[in-house]
């Protein structure tokens, strides 16, 4: 059967704060067309619908109904990923996650499962290791500006949500997390650079048993943790290099930096993998750190990036990069250190996946592959 021309039409479940990047910035991809928003809160639907000229506002029934919808975008809370993702696959859908791909691995285990069977794509966030910042490093790499990669430190250290976001419970329930929430950005970072994981160790604590929320829709409110925040976790490279990852949400103030990969000849300074730009540094020797110009683009906001990529797969065939193995070996990882603080010993990490493809040089806005 011929493959199908031109833009994937798209449709977006969940209408949360998240949403109005998608929304926005996927308008500037000329692989998808947005075609039709969906919230469990009808009212919000359309309010996005008219904020960002969507077509069709709907509910989420009606948007998997839509037999001209290709992709869907699900940008619930991390509890309903699976649940949302599968009902996409089973209308034969591909399906684009936030992070984390699913909370269990069983859950995500059977999304990939059913995508396989039916020919359709699964993958997700984050796809910030597309942006400019982060393939300016791995081209670095690549190229063998510091060497063979040896070690790599991680840290994402802050105080939590609950003094300014709207809705915080979510990140202390289980599924949420330091880890759960912003290791993805910076695992699927490491991954993309330094390949996928052997083994994990790692030790987490619950600080604050208790926390309360101090912004003001829900000020004085108690929420009990139910899950750690603050997780140290050691990795082995199937490579063989080492890196050590750090996420909590009960530092009050640190210095340290997002990410730095060091080799055999030198060392990296990796910029904030929560963002698509950035500084990058490098040290080679005994010489002074120098700032690299980026390579690549997209160094502004560019959520939709990861979606546009797999909607070209879907046209040509061929593998997309932050793809179902990716995201998945990502989330087994963040189990992983759970697991390993848990049995208090280091753990064999079961799944794999191939570093995606670095993006091509040289591909104007909007592009994906020239």
């Amino acid at each position: 059967m011929a493959k199908k021309k031109g833009p994937v039409k798209v449709g977006v479940v969940g209408c949360g704060a998240i949403s109005a990047a998608y929304l926005s910035i996927g308008k500037t991809f000329r692989d998808i067309e947005i075609v039709a928003c969906a919230d469990l809160d009808r009212k919000r639907a359309k309010e996005r619908a008219t904020e960002f000229e969507i077509p069709r506002a709907c509910t989420v029934k009606q948007l998997l109904a839509d037999k001209s919808i290709e992709i869907v975008i699900n940008l619930t809370v991390p509890k309903a990923h699976a649940t949302v993702a599968m009902q996409a696959l089973k209308a034969g859908k591909s399906v684009y996650n936030e992070k984390p791909l699913a909370v269990e691995r069983e859950d995500a285990q059977e999304m990939l499962a059913l995508a396989k069977k039916k020919g359709l794509l699964v993958g997700g966030a984050p796809d910030t290791f597309l942006g400019g910042g982060h393939q300016t490093c791995r081209k670095l790499i690549d190229d063998g500006w510091i060497g063979q990669p040896i070690g790599a430190n991680a840290f994402m250290m802050s105080h939590g949500h609950e003094g300014w976001h709207p809705d915080p419970e979510f990140y202390y329930e289980k599924g949420g997390g330091p880890m759960f929430d912003m290791g993805p950005y910076y695992l699927t970072a490491l991954v993309n650079m330094m390949g996928p994981v052997a083994h994990v160790s790692g030790c987490t604590r619950i600080t604050f048993p208790e926390r309360t929320i101090t912004s003001e829709k829900k000020y004085g409110k108690i929420i009990p943790v139910e899950t750690a925040t603050h997780i140290v976790g050691i990795m082995e490279f199937a490579s063989g290099a080492v890196g050590q990852i750090t996420t909590s949400f009960d530092v009050w103030g640190a210095e340290l930096p997002r990410i730095e990969v060091y080799g055999t000849e030198g060392s990296l300074s990796v910029p904030d993998p929560n963002g698509f730009g950035g500084t990058v540094k490098y040290k080679r020797g005994r010489d002074e750190w120098k700032e690299v110009p980026l390579s690549h683009g997209y160094v502004e906001n560019a959520r939709s990036l990861g979606v546009a990529d797999m909607a070209n797969a879907l046209r040509t065939g061929r593998s997309h990069r932050a793809g179902g193995e990716l995201t998945y070996h990502v989330l087994d990882l963040m189990h992983a250190f759970h697991d390993a603080a848990d049995a208090g010993k280091k753990l064999e990490i079961e799944s794999t996946c191939a570093r995606p493809e670095a993006l091509p040089l040289g591909l104007l806005d909007g592009e994906v592959a020239l």
